[in-house]
Order: C-alpha cells, then structure tokens, then sequence
C-alpha cells in the first residue's frame, strides 16, 4: 500500500525507505521510555514506534507493550528529513496485532496525528513573565505596569498600578473576624449549659414531688393500719371482759 502513486518520483533522500502506510512486520530492537525502534527486513533503517502509537489507551513506558526482539506488525505513518537525517514513524495501533489487518484503511488516524503534531508549536521564547510586565515604563505617560501602546493616558494626566492593601490591615480584619467567631462560639455553649441547668431542675423539682406524694401516702396507709390495729385490741378487750363475766356468773350458780 502507498499513497505515492502518481506523485512523480520520491523526494531525494526518502527512496530506498518503505512506502508511506505500507504494513510490514519487524523486529523490536531498542526499547526507550518514550517507544520502541523497530527495524523491518530489508531494511537498514529502524522506524520510532511513539508510546501513542502503540495502543488506544495510555501507556507510560514502552515496556509495557512490547519487548526486545519481539516481532510487531507496524504501519508507515511518517517518513521525513531533519538535519540531514532520515526520520521513519510507525504505528502498531493502526494494524491488527494478531492478524496484521489494517485498522485504519482510510488514514483518518494518520492523518489527524500529523495534524496534531504541525499544530504544536514551542512559544517558551516568546513567552513574557507578569513581573517583566509591572517592571516595564511606558514611554508616553512615564508609569510602571503597561506598554506604551496599552497607554489610554490624555495629555497632562497620569495613571499608576493601584498598591494592595497593607497586609496589617489585612491581618486586623482577620483577627477580627476570628475573635468574632470565638465569641459567637463561647455565647452558643453558654446558652447550652443554660438550657441544660433548667432541665436539670426540673427534673429535680418532678423527683422531689414524686418524693413528696409517696411519703403522704406512706404516713396515710400506716395510720390507717395503726388505727384498724386498735379498734381491733379494743373489741378484743371487750370480748375478754364478756368471757370473763360470764365464767363467773356460771360458777355462782354452781355454788
């Protein structure tokens, strides 16, 4: 398979190498962090296998998929010149691993990855830190903190970078704010301890009446035994003093 036909004749320094999205299988002869470099037969040039290459899913060191000397269907996803030197790409993930099937016959995949990689660009030069901003003098009103094309200044007039706050006063809102909570914290647990020595006595108040009522009951039921004990003996007595008499009689009249 190659997208070359019909396109005239390869690019000087790119002949001699596989054809772009031709598969092949090859051999993995160095591991790295980054990918595998795999060298196919035929050829003396080895192709990088990137770890996003490799599968569909993410993959952190190229040991994890692959190993030295294993066989590998690839695919030719790129093939350019850097500095002089001869630069192949493969993919594993575009070819069936166990069949070697093409998985991406259309080259959608291969084709947004090297979008992807044209669109990446490196603007750490270009790159401006805030403080280079606040140190910078704007030429037209003669302030700190902008450029002299951001100035919106009139004539006769000029502007400066507001200062922040002072940091005590700063500290005293904070220092506020927690005596603040302390205060409302102490006056919550006072109300607590409060509502808790109320119902404190009124339980005492409950107990002692209950205290109160059974002792009256008490005192009641014994005086009324006390009493029911005496009319008891006092009939008692009297049952005697009947006895008593009437022996007597008896014995008078047996005289």
């Amino acid at each position: 398979m190659s997208d070359s036909d019909g396109q005239g004749q390869e690019p000087a320094g790119l002949d001699g190498l596989p054809p772009m999205h031709s598969i092949s299988k090859g051999e993995v002869v160095s591991l790295q962090t980054y990918g595998a470099f795999v060298r196919l037969p035929g050829y003396k040039k080895e192709g990088l296998v990137h770890v996003s290459e490799m599968s569909a899913t993410r993959i952190e060191n190229a040991s994890e998929v692959v190993d030295m000397g294993e066989q590998v269907w690839i695919k030719v996803i790129g093939r350019e010149i850097r500095d002089d030197k001869v630069k192949l790409s493969f993919s594993m993930k575009a070819v069936n691993q166990g069949t070697g099937q093409d998985l991406d016959p259309n080259n959608v995949m291969a084709e947004q990855d090297a979008r992807r990689r044209k669109q990446f660009r490196d603007h750490t030069g270009n790159r401006i830190t805030l403080e280079a901003v606040l140190n910078t003098t704007c030429s037209k009103c003669g302030c700190k903190g902008h450029f002299t094309k951001d100035c919106f200044s009139a004539p006769g007039l000029q502007y400066a970078l507001l200062p922040e706050e002072d940091e005590e006063e700063q500290r005293q809102q904070q220092q506020q704010q927690q005596q603040q909570q302390q205060t409302s914290a102490v006056s919550t647990q006072q109300d607590s301890d409060k509502k808790k020595k109320k119902k404190k006595e009124k339980k005492m108040k409950k107990k002692r009446k209950r205290d109160r009522k059974e002792s009256e009951s008490d005192s009641s039921s014994s005086g009324e035994c006390k009493s029911k004990r005496r009319r008891h003996e006092h009939t008692h007595d009297k049952e005697d003093k009947k006895k008593k008499k009437h022996k007597k009689h008896r014995s008078h009249k047996h005289s």
